[in-house]
């Protein structure tokens, strides 16, 4: 009760409030990542009480993740990473005139997921943080290769095309400082693309730049609205479909956790591992506007935010570059993070559990008046949101580096996207191989250099066979599934 009544106290509700508002606006807005909404929030913290300033930083990771999936519903541009997922089934539901609906199934799926994930962080914060650990440079090797093998399920249909955009993703990976030799490779002389190409500018112009160029060569009318939404959140067909696909919710929630536990794997590798397990169960379902293609992502990046405070509590190592900045944060407030937090400072961890449980049902309200304000800028004409998404993805990719290079970089890329997507190559299996090629190719790196160019120690760790095996399950198990109904027939 003593935990409960300090966290309802004036002094942590409202800059928690305030700071979800701020989750809000950030999220929403292209390029400007949950990441970037808390480092912005830190110094504001500086002078607060431990229990507020960590409120606060709680409060602004949970909402900029859900809302970044509200401009990737309405406009098929995600307002973070985490987001991209979201963006295949929910814009497809926004397109049928189901974009409400999408987007009550985000909110409500977020609160839940995140729940989850934090309630798995509760209970099992410490097992979970030694598993965590006992990942090494092979499995990391192994985990990238799994996350990637979702690009052959999200191709089903179109197999080749969607092989060649992944290698066409892969290829662009491979642009910057080589991880071993410290060589410059594919940058032609030019400085800006030394750390890599950048992947909020590429994925803005993937799928933002790409769309409004589509609809200027339709010539459809910039005088009519952008986006007609009824206005109406449709509840109580949220909640009939979250009870049908309760078992989805579950699943993608425990993959979600179990990979934000994973230190540097992330909310948007959770969202694209979690839909590409739905999708690779539901067939051609997914990705034409169902309903489980918009639940999977979003209550998985939502529990990999409580996923990722595992190793950073239990072990003092980040989860993500969220927690990372946290980890800085709680040495400022004079707090150890590692295995004896727990007992030295056995309130406050008690206290931060009890403020993201009541961030998760926080969310409901703030995430709604989220929706509604978002949902008239888009009502507005075409001409004017299309002008905004423009001028937004212009500041969201210049915000990440301060690089003018990267606005030019998210024409490029919206330019291609809009090629590909007129010769029917699907942009999502590009996207997976940006976010995991480098990861792939440095963890291989790194761990042929440890085993002397051996290969024997990738497949023989207990937990690298694991993932080779779910590796083959997910690329064969299609396949075999429909024979065993062929002869059982």
């Amino acid at each position: 009760m003593s935990y409960l009544l300090s966290i309802l106290s004036l002094k942590v509700l409202f800059p928690l409030l305030l700071s979800m508002a701020f989750g809000v606006f950030v999220g929403a807005m292209p390029g400007l990542t949950a990441t970037m909404a808390v480092a912005l929030i830190i110094p504001l913290t500086y002078y607060m009480e431990p229990l507020t300033g960590l409120a606060m930083v709680i409060g602004v990771s949970f909402t900029a993740i859900f809302a970044g999936d509200i401009p990737a519903t309405f406009l098929r541009i995600p307002g973070t990473p985490a987001s991209g997922a979201a963006v295949l089934d929910g814009f497809e539901m926004n397109k049928k005139g189901k974009g409400a609906l999408a987007l009550t199934l985000d909110l409500f799926c977020s609160a839940l997921g995140g729940l989850i994930g934090v309630l798995i962080l509760i209970f099992t914060a410490p097992p979970l943080a030694e598993v965590a650990l006992k990942f090494t440079h092979f499995e990391y090797f192994w985990l990238g290769v799994f996350g990637l093998s979702m690009a052959a399920v999200l191709s089903r249909g179109n197999t080749i095309k969607g092989l060649l955009s992944a290698l066409f993703g892969l290829l662009i990976s491979t642009i910057g400082i080589d991880v071993t030799t410290g060589y410059p490779r594919f940058t032609f002389g030019i400085t800006e693309l030394m750390d890599g190409v950048s992947f909020i500018p590429a994925m803005i112009g993937l799928f933002g730049i790409s769309e409004v160029l589509k609809r200027l060569s339709f010539r459809e009318s910039l005088d009519l609205p952008s986006v007609k939404i009824n206005g109406k959140l449709d509840v109580l067909e949220a909640l009939k479909l979250m009870y049908r696909n309760k078992f989805i919710i579950i699943r993608s929630s425990l993959i979600g956790t179990f990979i934000g536990a994973l230190p540097g794997a992330g909310a948007d590798i959770a969202a694209w591992v979690a839909y590409g397990a739905e999708k690779s169960l539901s067939g051609n379902e997914i990705g034409s506007g169902s309903p489980r293609g918009v639940i999977a992502p979003t209550s998985a990046n939502n529990a990999a935010i409580g996923g990722t405070w595992i190793p950073a509590l239990a072990l003092g190592i980040p989860g993500d570059s969220i927690t990372a900045i946290v980890l800085g944060a709680m040495l400022m407030y004079g707090l150890k993070p590692g295995p004896l937090i727990f007992a030295q400072s056995k309130d406050l961890v008690y206290q931060i559990f009890a403020v993201a449980l009541l961030v998760q049902i926080m969310l409901l309200p703030v995430g709604w008046l989220g929706i509604k304000a978002f949902s008239r800028l888009v009502s507005l004409r075409a001409g004017v949101v299309m002008s905004a998404v423009v001028l937004f993805s212009m500041v969201g990719s210049y915000a990440i580096r301060n690089s003018v290079f990267d606005i030019w970089l998210m024409a490029l890329f919206g330019l291609l996207g809009y090629v590909m997507e007129k010769i029917n190559m699907p942009l999502a299996p590009m996207v997976l191989a940006l976010i995991l090629g480098r990861m792939i190719e440095d963890n291989l790196r790194i761990g042929l250099i440890k085993s002397g160019g051996s290969i024997i120690p990738f497949l023989t760790r207990p937990i690298s066979l694991i993932l080779f095996s779910l590796i083959v399950l997910t690329l064969l198990g299609p396949s075999i599934w429909k024979v065993v109904r062929k002869l059982k027939d």
